[in-house]
């Protein structure tokens, strides 16, 4: 609600809020990105990758383009423009279906493209976690610590209960890794709720409980250290039970194929988007992120929204891990616990998307894209060299976010501006 001010200048008074009223950063930052669609994160990338190629140049002397060309190949993501005519047959049908590329194991760019997508569905599940407390007001950091969380709770499982049958061994792996993670977020959420603790400190503070408990479980002596004959001296769990591996539908299992985990999270994202937006508990989440004073005064519980918000970000990100360990690592040891950084990238996803569906579906296969390009295998040193492309990774990413994070730092230096000529005029 606008008012002219009073002659001689003073406050403006706004009946709700009796007092100086203007928008908050968060919903002038809102406004902002909703008129700019989808130009403001396509613009962030391109000028992300333009400063990295920069990069790139003045200290290789490499071509940039030829350096991205080579990325985007190690990628795998030049499979769809591979020409050929081929067929592959549907399981349990005598059905045959044709493709303009080339499906099967055998090409180069497929096996790429397969690891790709393998890290494809931890990028979502762990930018949704991020998303979904964003939404509701709360910047979620501990998606580490969640991904950890259900990782070793999906490994402890995964390796034990052998009576169990198959299927229902991967479901209760999967439903005890994500249930580990929604407990685990939950606390950071119950805390803010309660006694107003900060999501960002108390986040932080349980990633590093989730890597100590993980070094603790599997370290040397550990109680869920491997028990085979010879392992008493390496520091990892029980490999994963035959019977709750995940099935692999596109590759050789030996090789990490693309395993049915790849459909659970393009699910996540439907369920996701219904959840924001189609249900009672997505307005009340949306309505305490935009302002939560004036959704208490509409009677939605904040406290409870703030629980339950970080509890299912934690369900995403406690996901991630699970089908990490049942999908191709099959195991945990503390090395893995200790350089494993996927709960991070998850919020450069979430931050370049969003916080949308649509939006991390596409960062996530850029960042994952990023990630296994600049992987050591995929780089021809006459090109780059393979040990700089992961701090190349690291650079486009700091630039994501940074760029992604500059709108709402001019946003509050107009606001000091216009405050100061306000001041100014009045006096």
């Amino acid at each position: 609600m606008t008012e002219t001010p009073p002659e001689g200048g003073g406050k403006v008074e706004n009946p709700r809020q009796g007092g100086d009223y203007a928008p908050s950063v968060a919903a002038r930052v809102a406004v902002w990105h909703k008129a700019g669609g989808i130009a403001v994160p396509l613009l962030t990338t391109l000028l992300a990758f333009f400063i990295g190629g920069l990069v790139v140049l003045a200290t290789t002397g490499k071509n940039p383009l030829t350096t991205y060309k080579a990325i985007f190949e190690g990628s795998g993501l030049n499979w769809f423009l591979e020409v050929g005519s081929y067929e592959i047959g549907i399981p349990w049908t005598e059905s045959r279906v044709w493709f303009p590329w080339d499906t099967s194991f055998n090409s180069f760019a497929a096996l790429n493209l397969q690891q790709t997508l393998i890290v494809y569905v931890s990028l979502v599940l762990t930018g949704l976690a991020v998303a979904f407390a964003f939404r509701c007001g709360m910047f979620n950091i501990g998606g580490q610590g969640q991904y950890l969380v259900g990782a070793i709770v999906a490994v402890w499982i995964g390796s034990e209960l052998p009576g169990l049958p198959g299927l229902l061994h991967i479901l209760v792996a999967i439903v005890a890794g994500a249930l580990s993670g929604a407990v685990f977020a939950g606390i950071a959420g119950f805390l803010k709720a309660t006694v107003g603790a900060h999501e960002v400190i108390s986040t932080i503070m349980l990633n590093y409980v989730a890597l100590w408990v993980g070094v603790f479980l599997f370290g040397l002596g550990g109680p869920l250290q491997n028990d085979n004959v010879g392992g008493e001296s390496v520091p990892v769990s029980n490999d994963v039970l035959e019977e709750s591996k995940l099935n692999v539908f596109w590759g050789d299992p030996l090789l990490q194929g693309l395993h049915v985990g790849f459909f659970v999270a393009l699910a996540a994202l439907v369920v996701y988007w219904i959840t924001l937006n189609r249900t009672t508990l997505g307005y009340e989440v949306r309505a305490v992120g935009f302002n939560p004073e004036a959704a208490r005064y509409g009677g939605i519980s904040v406290a409870r929204n703030y629980v339950l918000a970080m509890a299912i970000s934690g369900t995403f990100a406690g996901l991630a891990g699970t089908l990490d360990i049942l999908g191709w690592q099959f195991r945990l040891n503390t090395n893995d616990i200790f350089i494993s950084s996927i709960g991070f990238v998850g919020i450069a996803v979430a931050l370049l998307g969003r916080n949308t569906a649509i939006g991390v579906a596409l960062s996530g296969l850029l960042f994952a894209a990023l990630l296994v390009g600049t992987s050591t295998r995929n780089l021809d040193p006459e090109i780059f060299r393979p040990e700089l492309a992961s701090n190349l990774t690291l650079l486009i990413q700091g630039l994501v976010v940074l760029f992604v994070g500059a709108d709402v730092l001019i946003l509050y230096l107009f606001g000091i501006r216009r405050r100061a000529r306000q001041r100014q005029a009045r006096t």
